[in-house]
Order: C-alpha cells, then structure tokens, then sequence
C-alpha cells in the first residue's frame, strides 16, 4: 500500500505531494488517499488520461508519467504552467479580482497560448465554487464567486505543479491513443466520465466532447488488453450494473463518497463509486 508521507519509494518522485491547481468536474481531490491505498507502489511509467484536475498524480508524484486529456485548453494550460511559468505569471499579475473584470475575461477568446491558459487558470481559481462547466457550445459559464479575499493565483502552488510537471509528457489526446504505448510493469490509471447504458442515452458531456456508452465499451476492452500486457491497470467508474458488466474478471472495490455537485450541503449525499484493477499485484 502506498503511504502518502512516502515520497522516497520506487516509483516516486523527489518533490512532496501537491493539491491539485484545478477543481475538474469528477476530480479526485477527495477520494486520492483511499485510492492510493488500492494503488501499486513499484511500476515504472504512470499514464493517466481522462487527466482533469490530475489528483492522484500530484498525491502520487511518480518520477515518469505520460498525462493527457481530450481537452485541447486544459492540457495547453499544464504545458504553461510547466514550460513558461514566467510569461505565464506575467500575464496573471495584470489581472484583477473583481466582478467586472471576470466577466470581461469570461467574455474574452484568446487565441495566445499563455493567455488562454491564464483565462483558465483565472477563470477556475475565481469562480462560484471554483469549478469548471462550458455551455452547450463549449463556453464557459460559470458566474463569479465573490471570493474577493482571494489572490488571483495562488503562487506557492503555481510553482510547486510547475516543478511536478517536470517529469511528465503532456498530449492532447484521447484515452487508446495515449496509453497504447504503456508496457509491462507500467501503471495506467482511467477516469472516464462515468456513462451507464440506458442512461440519458447513453451518453454524457465530456468536455465539448460526447464520451458515449460505446466509448466506455471500448475503453474496458482496451484496460483488458493492456492489463494482457502486464501493465497495472485501474478504472474508476460508476457503481452500475452495466459497468459491472464490462468488468467482469476484474477485481473491484466499492467506494464512498459525498456529492459535491449540490450548491447547498443540504441537498448533497452520500453515493458510491467503483475501483476496478487488474493486471498487477495490488495487495
């Protein structure tokens, strides 16, 4: 089992674990160390697509990883922050924290790297509950949170994801593109937005993107063939019995957790999700 105070282990990195830079929607934040408790401590390459807020990456600071997301914004802003951490906080410190000025960045389209990264970043650190949610037509549409005791980044952080980001591949990619090259011995972690079958059609936003049954079809059968491999492979998913179903063989834990999609913590419960892993030694 992996423990988290660890950082010396076979597999790890030198730095500290890090809390993630952003709130994704479905992040991990909340659930990393009783994931880590399930996840092999020696593997050689960690890859993580579906890569979000990349909780348990920066709890888990694995020396090599190939990271990656189909959000062509999101990983652009990692990239940022890895490469161009300077230019990046340049354009940062012009900004402000005030209602007019989030919604003039809200409004704004940048077509520069660094500052679309920045519009992110700023737009994510500063909105009503610092989570990230696009329209219909791929806009962002979150109001301001009225956190004015806030600094428009946070600086500490910014460089500590910075330095954690050193040792990893960046793609814009979807999930088989970006892990069909992992080996044995490496760690492949999934977490896919969590379709069921019958359910809202099928399908569910991700992204801009549609990730439909048929995807999460093809991604079992592609953890199965890499766990064939002899790579480590775990998936987070919903607790359903159709997920159950592409997964069988697998061993699986049923896990815990609050809804945090409510507003109010009034109106949030308690639901379960699913760790199902094959391929490697877990105990």
């Amino acid at each position: 089992m992996i423990n988290l105070d660890d950082i010396s282990r076979k597999g790890a990195g030198l730095i500290s674990p890090v809390a993630p830079l952003i709130r994704w929607p479905g992040g991990k934040r909340a659930l990393a160390a009783e994931l880590l408790k399930n996840f092999p401590t020696d593997f050689d390459k960690y890859y993580e697509p579906f890569f979000g807020g990349g909780a348990i990456y920066f709890a888990m600071a694995p020396e090599r990883a190939y990271l990656s997301d189909i959000n062509p914004d999101l990983i652009g802003s990692y990239i940022a922050v890895r490469d161009q951490l300077g230019d990046l906080i340049d354009v940062l410190e012009g900004y402000e924290n005030t209602e007019e000025f989030y919604y003039k960045v809200r409004a704004s389209r940048p077509v520069d790297p660094i500052e679309k990264a920045a519009r992110l970043l700023y737009l994510t650190r500063l909105s009503f509950n610092g989570i990230y949610r696009v329209n219909l037509k791929g806009e962002f549409n979150v109001p301001y949170g009225k956190k004015t005791h806030l600094e428009v980044f946070d600086s500490d952080k910014i460089f500590k994801i910075s330095d954690a980001l050193q040792r990893a591949v960046l793609k814009n990619e979807d999930f088989q593109v970006a892990t069909n090259g992992a080996n044995k011995g490496d760690f492949v972690y999934f977490d896919p937005p969590y379709t069921v079958a019958h359910a809202n059609n099928g399908f569910v936003k991700y992204n801009e993107n549609i990730f439909s049954w048929a995807d999460q079809v093809r991604l079992a059968a592609h953890a199965r063939d890499l766990a064939e491999k002899g790579c480590f492979v775990a998936i987070s998913n919903a607790d359903h019995v159709s997920v159950d179903a592409l997964y069988k063989g697998f061993n699986k834990i049923v896990i815990k957790r609050f809804s945090v999609m409510a507003a109010s913590s009034a109106f949030r419960r308690q639901i379960t999700e699913c760790l199902y892993f094959l391929g490697g030694d877990f105990s």
